[in-house]
This record gives structure tokens, C-alpha cells and sequence, in this order.
């Protein structure tokens, strides 16, 4: 859907890198290396999110470092297309609906650190949830998202998530 608008494949990058977590930074070259392009290609993407106010830069010592402009009108409706683009909206809707009494979701790994690498990790938190329905759902989502999915249950709440919560009750 998103790469049907926004035929830069940098600027979707670019994108899913900002606006796929709260938080997310990057600085040019670190950028280029992660999607592996030139740094001409990345900073001509950045100068155009950032001239659109949808970036904010600021210096950490020599390096300039970028995110996503949370105050930007826009923000919240990338998040969300950002977020329907990697197929997260239908995962974790048709993952809490179905599975038992999810309390918690979490996406970490690449998709946390905004990397569409192609497989989505979560954590769950819940008790008596419906694992062999994980393990169907785990296997039909491919066919829906083209995204591999690794599911960790747990029935505590971990003490430190590397990653962002999706659902919480």
C-alpha cells in the first residue's frame, strides 16, 4: 500500500525507520550502512522529510541526528500507515481477538528498532492463551503480510521490553 504511493524505496525506509517506533534516530552514514545505499540517496530523503517538518534534527556532537517530528500534524496518521504497511494492525487485531486473555503485546527486535527486516518478533503476555492457534496464525500471516512471525508467550510481564507495546488491557 505504502510503496504504491511513495515510489522512493529510501523515503519508505526512511518512514518505516521513523515512524514505525516512538524514539527512533538515526544519523546519515549509520542510516546509508542500515539500508545499505549511498548516503547521497539517504540525505536527499532526509532533506525532503525534514523540509516537510515530518523530521526534526538536532547535534550530538558532530554527528546530526534525526527522528520523526511528533508535534507534525501528520504524525499520528503515518504512524498508523506505517504501521498497516508492516501489517501490525491486522497482526495484533486478529492475535488479541483470538488467542485468549492476551494482556499485553509487544513488537521487538527490527521492527522495534524500525527495520523492516521481515520478520516480526512479539511477546505475549497472558495466561491460558491458545497456542496451537498461535502456531496457525504464525504460519497464515506470511500469506497475508509477507512477513515471517516469531511469537515468545510468556504468562508475566518481562521486567525490561527492548521494543514498544502494541495492546495493553
Amino acid at each position: 500500500m505504502l510503496d504504491s504511493l511513495i515510489t522512493s524505496k529510501t523515503r519508505i525506509k526512511l518512514l518505516v525507520k521513523f515512524f514505525s517506533s516512538e524514539g527512533n534516530v538515526g544519523y546519515l552514514r549509520g542510516l546509508a550502512e542500515e539500508f545499505q545505499e549511498s548516503t547521497n540517496s539517504v540525505r536527499v530523503e532526509l532533506n525532503r522529510l525534514s523540509e516537510a517538518g515530518l523530521l526534526t534534527s538536532g547535534e550530538n556532537g558532530k554527528t546530526k541526528l534525526y527522528r520523526a517530528n511528533e508535534t507534525h500534524p501528520f504524525y499520528h496518521e503515518l504512524r498508523n500507515m506505517v504501521s498497516k504497511f508492516l501489517g501490525l494492525d491486522q497482526l495484533v487485531e486478529q492475535i488479541v481477538l483470538r488467542m485468549g486473555p492476551v494482556e499485553k503485546a509487544y513488537v521487538v527486535g527490527d521492527y522495534a528498532r524500525g527495520i523492516d527486516s521481515g520478520t516480526i518478533e512479539m511477546i505475549l503476555v497472558g495466561r491460558e492463551l491458545d497456542l496451537e492457534y498461535l502456531d496457525f496464525l504464525a504460519n497464515k500471516t506470511y500469506d497475508k503480510i509477507q512477513r515471517k512471525v516469531s511469537v515468545t508467550v510468556t504468562e508475566q510481564d518481562p521486567e525490561e521490553v527492548e521494543g514498544f507495546l502494541v495492546y495493553g488491557v
